[in-house]
């Protein structure tokens, strides 16, 4: 289930403030690629437990933040560092 436009617009990193935007299908896979092989790990240091689905990606395109069943998880110890 994508994640509402209405939604969207009044969502922030909560670390900068900065708008986020949905990650395009490209760098969900680079990052896919990345948990198939043991390597991706979200700011807290834990091992990412599923494949992404979805994400939003921060304004400067530093951080993503997951979206699961559509729910954006806006935590910055569960975010993933690009």
């Amino acid at each position: 289930m994508p994640i509402s436009e209405e939604l969207l617009k009044i969502l922030v990193c909560p670390e900068t403030r900065q708008p986020v935007a949905v990650a395009g299908a490209e760098l969900i896979a680079r990052l896919n690629g990345e948990f198939e092989s043991g390597q991706l790990r979200n700011r807290g240091g834990e091992a990412i437990a599923a494949a992404i689905q979805e994400g939003l990606i921060r304004e400067d395109g530093k951080i993503l933040y997951p979206v699961e069943d559509g729910i954006p998880v806006m935590l910055i110890e569960e975010s993933i560092e690009l």
